[in-house]
């Protein structure tokens, strides 16, 4: 009776308030929308694209001259990068700003605090995007993942990003409605964890416009680079769409979400327990087994949070469910909830050591992920456009039919996609760690990449079907958009937002929180420092964590000019430099990898996908080749390797070394702390053309002419440097 009489009385308060009337900017959603869809294809095609090259090898096209010194590269190594950045940015960025700025404006009551800096985020955004879409087959890469970007654009992204956060704080304080809905909690979370993320991964030292190095080296950098890029699948690609989730499944169906008590479970739980995982990506590598155990113990349990939002989503359809049978929109949110629960069911067990042993730098990481991106990502996208669409061009959507034609296809282009390489990358790990009835290893690893190609055929048609159906969205959406008169902000009229605020007496304690945005979003901060910190601080401050290895130098100008070249082509996307304490990768590449081998690398090299086989030990023991091998395999591996997959490198042969460049890195390297001498960077091109001179002099005794001053002689000293400096302390130990 208490409850009913206070639930009457604010009730009777809300009428005797006067109605303020206000509208909903209905054209930045329509904005963002578009780039969705735009990005959306652009992204998919590139996608597509890369795995064809992984059948057809002549596809692979490099060394398009554009100036001087710079080439387009597209290939496998820079068009990987492109397709990524493409997908978790344009394309789902495009999508979390259109569900924030429809989700927002009525949660709150409110319109956006400024329509100027919408407009400023958005062609922000879109330009950053043009710029990484120029940048990076352009070969300017940091080479870190899923943050190949350099630093004049990591410095517009932070700006922009800014920009976003402040005009949602803005909305926020100006709000009519006191409780912020659990989709705001997640939006907050997602803004400040990405802006921590993004900070202290891209601290790095510029060299020239558009050239630097990570301001971390070897260990540390894997550490922050993992430690990002988890939580970059974390906190971008996870909790905004959760936060999207809560708001436009509900909205569908028609039905409150399912528990109230359940979501602040999964909200808390997940930031906190999210932020530790990073270190899984880094199990029996030179990374201290503390920070591992650490990883696995955190990436375990966060299958109760995950599951928890997953059975809260699909339970606010208790009653729905005869609706899911004739409504396209939830079918596409059901199987986007449902990829949800399968990706994070999978994410936990892949951090389990003994399961990581099998799945780390294999093809089943690549299905893993996909079934994120294709089924939770872009699924649940494909159902809000569909439902946002009409109501913002007040129409009714051109064709359910194509829609449910669409829904189909793409959900046979996600099964065509991640079965094969599941298969595969069960197939490969098998193949990698067997050995024959002598104790040899059975395979080598090139047949090992024959076997994958009818799996990677399958996986290119797959990836086609799933293109198909989403231009059959952009195809319905259009003639949807086309039959409208056009976007016109919803007008709306709500009481202002009480001076006081009366508490029920029933209140759940929650609810104090969330009518306090600022200290909300001082709590969500401390939650996700706490794991960053206890991970990173130890690995940075105790030396334990990196012993010295005396023989381990500094690269010498003309490797390091290499080494750049190296991750200017994006051979880190094919090839690891980590090599496991495992008798299979012993026995295969060499010596397992130590932590001290890598205190000069900057960005480390680590890799995270064996398409081709390790590097580490290349220029030591049985992997060593000659000059002239590795001369005529970057000119046509095929010819060497028969049956290889890799592309043709011939640019390196024509391009000429740019050598201008070389005292900025010497010092930028200085300046990072490698012990190169006091005055080394002025007589750095001297030690570089005299190294340059005795490769080409080798490669001459094979009949090979080339002058020293081509990329490919940088290329050759870098990869015969690799592996060196261990034998050299194996020896000194003899």
């Amino acid at each position: 009776m208490i409850q009913q009489a206070t639930s009457l009385l604010q009730t009777t308060k809300i009428l005797n308030m006067q109605l303020e009337k206000f509208s909903y900017d209905n054209k930045i959603v329509r904005n963002f929308a578009y780039a969705t869809v735009i990005w959306s294809i652009v992204g998919m095609l590139v996608g597509v694209w890369v795995a064809f090259l992984m059948v057809f090898p002549q596809l692979n096209l490099g060394g398009i001259p554009v100036g001087s010194k710079e080439t387009i590269g597209l290939t496998f190594g820079r068009l990987r990068p492109l397709h990524t950045n493409a997908v978790i940015f344009a394309f789902v960025g495009n999508g979390i700003f259109m569900g924030y700025y429809y989700s927002l404006q009525r949660l709150l009551k409110t319109r956006m605090a400024s329509d100027i800096l919408g407009k400023i985020h958005f062609w922000g955004w879109q330009l950053i995007i043009v710029a990484a879409a120029l940048s990076i087959p352009l070969g300017m890469t940091s080479g870190k993942e899923y943050a190949e970007l350099e630093w004049p654009i990591d410095i517009a992204i932070t700006l922009i990003w800014v920009v976003f956060g402040f005009n949602m704080f803005a909305t926020i304080l100006k709000r009519r409605e006191r409780h912020l809905y659990v989709a705001i909690w997640f939006y907050i979370a997602t803004f400040v964890t990405i802006a921590v993320l993004h900070i202290v991964n891209s601290i790095e030292l510029p060299v020239s416009f558009m050239k630097s190095y990570s301001w971390y080296a070897g260990v540390q950098d894997a550490l922050v680079q993992w430690w990002y890029g988890h939580n970059a699948v974390a906190f971008f690609l996870t909790t905004p769409y959760l936060g999207l989730m809560y708001y436009f499944m509900p909205k569908a169906a028609n039905r409150p979400v399912y528990s109230y008590r359940l979501s602040i479970i999964h909200f808390w739980a997940l930031i906190f327990l999210y932020i530790w995982a990073g270190p899984h990506h880094l199990l029996y590598t030179a990374l201290p087994n503390w920070a591992q155990s650490i990883g696995v113990v955190f990436s375990f349990t966060l299958i109760f949070p995950s599951w928890g939002g997953m059975i809260n989503g699909l339970l606010t359809l208790r009653g729905a469910w005869d609706k899911v049978r004739e409504d396209v929109i939830l079918k596409f949110m059901v199987v986007a909830v449902t990829a949800y629960g399968m990706s994070t069911f999978e994410g936990p067990m892949l951090s389990l050591k003994n399961v990581n042993a099998i799945s780390h730098f294999t093809d089943w990481i690549i299905a893993h992920v996909h079934i994120g991106g294709l089924g939770w990502n872009g699924m649940l996208t494909f159902g809000i456009l569909y439902w946002l669409i009409p109501r913002i061009y007040k129409t009714e959507l051109y064709s359910k039919k194509l829609a449910n034609t669409h829904f189909w296809v793409a959900t046979l282009g996600i099964l065509f996609y991640a079965v094969p390489m599941y298969w595969a990358g069960f197939k490969q790990s098998l193949m990698w760690k067997e050995f024959n009835e002598a104790g040899n290893l059975k395979y080598p690893f090139l047949e090992t990449v024959n076997q994958m190609q009818p799996f990677y055929a399958l996986r290119a048609f797959g990836g086609t079907l799933y293109l198909i159906g989403a231009l059959i969205m952009v195809y319905n959406l259009a003639l949807t958009a086309k039959k409208s008169a056009g976007v016109v902000d919803d007008e709306a009229e709500a009481p202002a937002l009480e001076p006081t605020y009366t508490k029920h007496i029933s209140e759940h304690w929650h609810r104090k929180i969330e009518r306090k945005p600022v200290p909300f979003l001082i709590l969500t901060l401390i939650v996700i420092l706490i794991g960053g910190l206890i991970e990173l601080i130890p690995t940075f401050l105790v030396k334990s964590n990196v012993p010295t290895i005396s023989s381990v130098k500094p690269y010498s100008p003309l490797e390091l000019q290499g080494r750049d070249i190296y991750v200017r082509e994006g051979c880190y996307t094919c090839h690891s430099q980590m090599i496991r304490p495992f008798r299979s990768e012993t026995a295969r590449y060499g010596e397992y990898s130590k932590a001290g081998e890598f205190v000069y690398d900057h960005p480390f090299q680590w890799g995270s996908k064996r398409s081709g086989p390790d590097l580490a030990r290349e220029g030591t023991g049985n992997n060593k080749k000659t000059n002239s091998w590795h001369y005529n395999h970057f000119d046509d591996p095929q010819a060497i390797s028969t049956g290889s997959i890799m592309p043709s490198y011939t640019s390196l042969l024509d391009h000429d070394l740019d050598t201008s460049t070389t005292a900025a890195k010497i010092r930028a390297m200085q300046t990072l702390g490698v012990p190169y001498d006091k005055n080394f960077a002025e007589k750095a091109n001297d030690s570089l053309m005299k190294q340059a001179t005795e490769i080409t002099a080798n490669l001459k005794l094979d009949g090979i002419s080339t002058p020293p001053n081509k990329e490919i002689i940088a290329l050759i000293a870098y990869m015969q440097r690799l592996g060196t400096d261990i034998e050299k302390f194996k020896t000194a130990q003899k």
